[in-house]
């Protein structure tokens, strides 16, 4: 498993606690955030991300903001891209099933009910279930882009 991390400002504390997670379960992973509170723009983090995501060899992205909302959309704006934006474990593990996502956001600022370590999990090792229904779901999610 190989992933793509980048966060802004508001996620700095919430992005030292994914890498360190990621280190912990072996994981390896490519890391374009910002390690301090001094002020950078989420869409030119979810840009660098998916660009360096593009470029092959990564399995997923974790993206991370002061809500996770602004980040989720800028990387939903590109190409290719299905960045959910979960609230729980329940909601990781179906948009991995049903979705087929390849980003997940998260939000610095946001409290979680359920562990966020655990949601980070549930996306890395929740497999797309590769269902007729949900393949024919996701084709139609892509061919909206341009729209």
């Amino acid at each position: 498993m190989r992933v793509v991390v980048a966060n802004d400002h508001g996620a700095v504390d919430l992005a030292k606690k994914v890498l360190a997670h990621l280190d912990e379960i072996g994981v390896e992973y490519t890391y374009l955030g910002v390690g301090e509170e001094k002020s950078v723009d989420y869409p030119d983090k979810a840009r660098e991300a998916v660009e360096e995501y593009r470029k092959g060899g990564y399995d997923r992205g974790i993206l991370m903001c002061g809500t996770g909302i602004g980040i989720s959309l800028a990387a939903n704006k590109m190409k290719g891209i299905r960045c959910a934006l979960p609230q729980d474990i329940y909601a990781t593990e179906k948009t991995r099933e049903h979705n087929d996502a390849n980003f997940m956001a998260l939000g610095g600022r946001v409290e979680y009910k359920d562990d966020v370590l655990k949601m980070v999990d549930a996306f890395l090792t929740v497999p797309f279930s590769g269902d007729e229904r949900h393949m024919r779901r996701i084709e139609k999610l892509m061919a909206l882009e341009g729209k």
